[in-house]
Formats: C-alpha cells, sequence, structure tokens
C-alpha cells in the first residue's frame, strides 16, 4: 500500500498527476498570511479545520470559524466556482478540494448549523457522518463529507466501493480519506481491497496520514482509547455517492435493525 499511503509529513497535495486519476486535488495548509489565489477551471472547497479566517471572493467576504478544531464542533465549507479571484488571510488550517468543472456557479459558505449530522450503522459500528457538499448541493462534480468513529467502531462499513459506472446503483468517484487524532500515539486500520485489481492490504494509519482510493472495497477501525477523525473528499463524472456493499458482507447492514446505536455518538453536536 506504498503507493496508497500518504504518512503524515510526506505528503503536501495531491492532484491528478500523482494519484494517477482523472480530477481530484486535495492539500491541507496552515494560513498564516493573507495569499491572492484563482480557482482556474476547478471548483473548490474550502474546509475549515480548526482556527479562523476570511476569504473574498466575487466581489463579497465570507468569514469561516472560529472552529477550535474537529473533535469540538462542526465545520465551516466554502464552495468556490471556476474562474474565480479570491484572497484568504488568517490563522487558520484548512483542507482544501478541487476538481475541474464545465459550469460556472454561485459561492456558497455552509456554516455549521446547516451541517446534516447523520448517525449511520448501530452497535460498535455506529459513526457520525457530517453530511458537507453532498448529491443536491449546487456543486457539479466535488464532494466532501466528515466521518468521526468513537474508539473500538468501525465506520465506512459494510466495505463498499465506487469504481464501476452503474447507476443508480454505483457511481465511479476518486476518493481520499485524510485522518486526524487527538494524539500521537493513536492509530486506527484502513483496509482496501479488490479481486479485480489484485490488491488486499491493511494499513495502520495514524494523525494526519492520508490514503488515496482509486478502486476497491474500502473500511475503517479505530482501535480502543481514541476517537478517529477521517474527512472525506471525492470526485468523479456524476455528482453522486451511489456505491455497492460488498456482496459477502452487506447482510451485516440488516443485522443492525433493531439494534442499540452507540450512545457516545454524535461525539461532536454544534
Amino acid at each position: 500500500m506504498s503507493e496508497l499511503l500518504l504518512p503524515a509529513g510526506t505528503w503536501e497535495r495531491v492532484t491528478p498527476a500523482n494519484a494517477g486519476w482523472r480530477y481530484l486535488t486535495f492539500s491541507v495548509e496552515q494560513l498564516d498570511r493573507r495569499s491572492a489565489r484563482d480557482t482556474g477551471p476547478e471548483e473548490v472547497a474550502i474546509v475549515l479545520l480548526s482556527g479562523s479566517c476570511r476569504v473574498r471572493a466575487a466581489g463579497n467576504e465570507y468569514e469561516l470559524g472560529p472552529r477550535a478544531g474537529v473533535f469540538a464542533s462542526l465545520p465551516w465549507t466554502l464552495y468556490l466556482p471556476r474562474d474565480t479571484a479570491y484572497e484568504v488571510d488568517g490563522d487558520a488550517e484548512v483542507a482544501i478540494s478541487s476538481c475541474p468543472c464545465e459550469r460556472r456557479r454561485e459561492p456558497v459558505l455552509q456554516r455549521p448549523d446547516e451541517v446534516d449530522i447523520e448517525v449511520r450503522g448501530a452497535g460498535n459500528a455506529t459513526r457520525q457522518i457530517n453530511n458537507m457538499i453532498q448529491p443536491g448541493f449546487p456543486a457539479e462534480r466535488i464532494l466532501v463529507v466528515e466521518v468521526l468513529t468513537p474508539a473500538g467502531n468501525w465506520s465506512s462499513y459494510p466495505p463498499h466501493k465506487h469504481d464501476e459506472d452503474r447507476p443508480p446503483e454505483e457511481v465511479v468517484l476518486e476518493e481520499v480519506y485524510y485522518y486526524r487524532a487527538p494524539a500521537p500515539e493513536a492509530f486506527a486500520v484502513q483496509r482496501l481491497y479488490s479481486d479485480r485489481h489484485g490488491v488486499d492490504v491493511t494499513e495502520t494509519v495514524r494523525d494526519g496520514d492520508l490514503v488515496l482510493v482509486p478502486y476497491g472495497y474500502h473500511a475503517f477501525a479505530a482501535a480502543p482509547g481514541y476517537d478517529f477523525y477521517y474527512l472525506n473528499a471525492l470526485a468523479g463524472d456524476r455528482h453522486s455517492m451511489a456505491n455497492s456493499d460488498d456482496p459477502a458482507l452487506a447482510w451485516i447492514r440488516s443485522s443492525w435493525d433493531g439494534m442499540e446505536k452507540d450512545p457516545r455518538v454524535p461525539l461532536v453536536r454544534s
């Protein structure tokens, strides 16, 4: 998995050129000064991870934050359309996702109270989903979601994939998993497997690591002791999250009927 796992400190920016795919670009930046930028031919999603910042674009000014951290409060997300000059400044850590698109839309600031919180799964597969840029949002390709997994729990489960164009059941999506943990000793495991692509790997992931998911079934588990966070950025030809479960494990969904959800979830409420 050495080409798919990017340990913290070894990567700065994922691009189509270095990821080997068509659309998705992703980076995490620590802002400490004012900078002028341009989206060019790409739509851009800026997710505030911590701190606060100001973005000036299209004649408007957008305030993001404050956010104490990904385990403390819900996200601020700013969508910027293609062909948009913008200026950003503040003291903040931000995740920036982008992909090429055809149509120019309008900027959209999504505040924490506008985030759709979903509690998914049950038992030790209960997790929190912060739905941000999802199907129905006025974007062309980019998709962004946060997942908070309590210590000892599973998420992205049952294992699922999105590497075949079979709408409405499944679409092709490029995806990154960007992980955050509350302590350097905390760890989790990420599995990715595909008979068609000849891969089956399970890797330890820690705070600041990133995993590329170009294909295959994937699932995640947080080791006991520490809650885990990850941000998924995705892009494809269709603005859809349609995916298919591993058919050998899809039955697990029905086992959740009548099972209590983990009372720790949601981990973050406001």
